[in-house]
């Protein structure tokens, strides 16, 4: 059976462009996943630690080696990508801040990507096989042709990072001019059709996925 992991970033909850076209895009995904599991990680409710040195020792030591402190800083880490690995297709609803993604989003993305885990000694990925949406709100426009397009370091970091631990079937929604109030509102209308689309079938050819 499918299974879906829906990661929200945030921080404007029910005020969020993002939050709203990653809540169409899961009715969609279900829609055409009957019965399939949907796992919500919410990173503002539950922030991921930072990598600290007892995640280090967690990482680069042998379980049995491990101290109290280290086991439960590590744990984090081992949980977070057990949810990841049972998942089919990842959607990721964030915005962009200052031309890149916010730090909670950082954080989580520093506690999944594992030397031996996630990506082997020999740099190949380890979460071959799924699929990834990226829902990315911004306030202005960053997409292609954009006289700013080259400022949009959000897109190409979370497409390579994605693909360093094996997740290569990538596409990225650019939900632009993504403001507060009823610009957002138009977003989110404007934007939903490619969620939709995302959730059911890749499209050949939309405007708004960037490259």
């Amino acid at each position: 059976m499918s299974s879906l992991l829906a990661i929200e970033v945030s921080p404007r909850h029910t005020f969020s462009t993002s939050r709203k076209l990653t809540a169409l895009f899961i009715d969609h995904w279900k829609a055409a996943h009957p019965g399939a599991a949907v796992v919500v990680r919410d990173l503002v409710r539950t922030p991921p630690p930072l990598v600290d040195f007892a995640w280090i020792s967690g990482a680069f030591t042998p379980p049995e080696q491990h101290s109290p402190e280290v086991a439960a800083a590590i744990k984090v880490s081992d949980d977070l990508i057990a949810e990841l690995k049972a998942a089919d297709h990842i959607v990721i609803g964030t915005p962009m801040f200052n031309f890149s993604i916010p730090a909670v989003l950082k954080a989580y993305i520093d506690q999944i990507v594992r030397v031996g885990v996630t990506v082997s000694p020999k740099n190949v990925g380890l979460l071959t096989g799924k699929k990834a949406t990226i829902i990315l709100a911004s306030g202005g426009d960053f997409g292609p042709g954009s006289p700013v397009e080259k400022y949009n370091q959000a897109s190409g970091y979370l497409r390579q990072v994605l693909a360093w631990i094996g997740i290569e079937d990538v596409e990225i929604i650019l939900a632009d001019r993504a403001r507060a109030g009823a610009t957002g509102e138009s977003a989110v209308q404007q934007f939903g059709s490619h969620g939709r689309s995302a959730a059911v079938v890749r499209p050949a050819v939309t405007p708004f996925v960037a490259a």
